[in-house]
């Protein structure tokens, strides 16, 4: 079973081999080793030593803090879980995200605080990244990254992604930068919910308890490979992959559909918010 950090690590190497203008048979005869064993490297199918990928990197000229970034990939790179806490970690596990996405049938997303990623409007982004104190100057790259992410569900090659999105009612009535923020981000929703590849139902208020209250978690299905969780913790990211874990959080949404309104309802609550916050004063 490929590990998400086996996959990262790969498409890590494979990025730098083909910026250095090497094909894979011609590095091959550099490292002396065979097209196959590299290849297998480079799909996250087989996990290289710290040694082997020094080797690959001292070959490529990397160094500075881009050998580092790749070496912090062959650490517990077949561990069951992968943990980024530190922000290097982070981007390379986001970076992991957005291939698993890009690479996805069906994501199935439960949301009770905030819209999804994927269904987020740029101004309900630059809204959240202002109270966060993200710098100035990133906040342009990461809307653009953040928006880049919805390429999945309106692409018309390969087929858009399956989007199964149950948000919290808490997510449409919480003040995300202005009461235009929300309106114009509430109206989004509703257009999504037209398309045929999305299902968005909403988690109301009177529902009780239920497992999206824990937090915000994707799990994402392949036909190209095994299925992830992705879980967004308050200062670290988490990939689970091993089967036990994914069928835990597969029972979880279960039992958030079971509450979660309809989708003719669920449109109604959305119109509701959307008319509260174009009359909100």
């Amino acid at each position: 079973m490929r590990t998400p950090k086996a996959r990262a690590l790969g498409k890590a190497l494979r990025k730098v081999r083909e910026e250095r203008g090497y094909g894979l048979r011609e590095f091959a005869k550099v490292l002396e080793r065979d097209p196959g064993v590299l290849s297998r490297w480079e799909n996250g199918e087989r996990i290289p030593s710290p040694d082997q990928v020094a080797q690959y990197l001292t070959r490529l000229e990397v160094i500075g803090d881009p050998y580092e970034e790749i070496m912090e990939l062959t650490r517990a790179t077949d561990e069951p879980r992968w943990l980024a806490i530190s922000l290097p970690e982070q981007r390379q596990q986001f970076d992991a995200l957005l291939d698993f996405e890009q690479r996805a049938t069906v994501i199935t997303v439960l949301a009770p605080l905030l819209i999804p990623g994927l269904l987020q409007t740029s101004s309900y982004i630059r809204s959240i990244m202002s109270a966060g104190e993200v710098p100035d100057r990133e906040v342009p790259r990461r809307i653009a990254m953040r928006i880049g992410r919805r390429d999945v569900l309106t692409r018309r090659e390969p087929k858009p992604v399956r989007l199964a999105a149950f948000v919290g009612e808490a997510a449409l009535r919480q003040l995300i930068g202005t009461h235009e923020v929300m309106a114009e981000q509430l109206r989004h929703l509703r257009d999504a919910m037209t398309w045929p590849n999305v299902d968005l139902r909403v988690i109301p208020f009177d529902s009780g308890w239920h497992p999206a209250l824990e937090g915000l978690c994707l799990v994402i299905d392949s036909d190209e490979s095994d299925p992830v969780v992705h879980l967004e913790l308050r200062d670290s990211l988490l990939f689970l992959h091993e089967e036990d874990d994914v069928n835990r959080y597969r029972q979880a949404v279960e039992k958030v559909e079971r509450v979660a309104l309809g989708p003719q309802d669920s449109a109604e609550v959305i119109a509701e918010y959307i008319k509260r916050w174009e009359n909100a004063e």
